[in-house]
């Protein structure tokens, strides 16, 4: 079987069930910055791009009606998405200051690394690891 030769993750998409909600959680709580937004008329569908430090990452779409997916207790499929940080107290603090409730940190046992997990507005874990 041949190589695929993967370089890198080119990015996620993450189906809302409140667009304007979530565009204001992933663009304002997390500093996520617009790279693109765009209507589409025919599928009554928004899809924003956005970038993690500058590098386009993420597409946020929204559709009329979207079915709901299981999350806890951990199912089958994407766990999570996880994003890096220099100062996990801090960050902590910041998603405490805009009313989001966050785990308790943990460190992994393997790295000896700090992280936490919290949600998005439709539930999606979203983890911080400390760099």
């Amino acid at each position: 079987m041949g190589e695929l030769d993967l370089k890198r993750v080119h990015h996620l998409a993450i189906i809302c069930s409140d667009y304007t909600l979530s565009k204001y959680f992933y663009t304002e709580i997390l500093g996520l910055k617009i790279l693109q937004e765009v209507y589409r008329a025919e599928r009554d569908s928004y899809k924003l791009d956005l970038a993690v430090n500058g590098e386009y990452q993420i597409e946020l779409f929204s559709f009329p009606e979207p079915p709901e997916r299981l999350s806890r207790p951990e199912a089958t499929g994407l766990r999570h998405i996880a994003f890096e940080v220099k100062d996990l107290s801090s960050s902590v603090a910041e998603l405490n200051k805009n009313g989001i409730t966050t785990e308790d940190i943990r460190v992994d046992e393997f790295s000896g690394k700090r992280f936490v997990f919290f949600t998005d507005p439709d539930g999606l874990p979203i983890e911080l690891y400390e760099s």
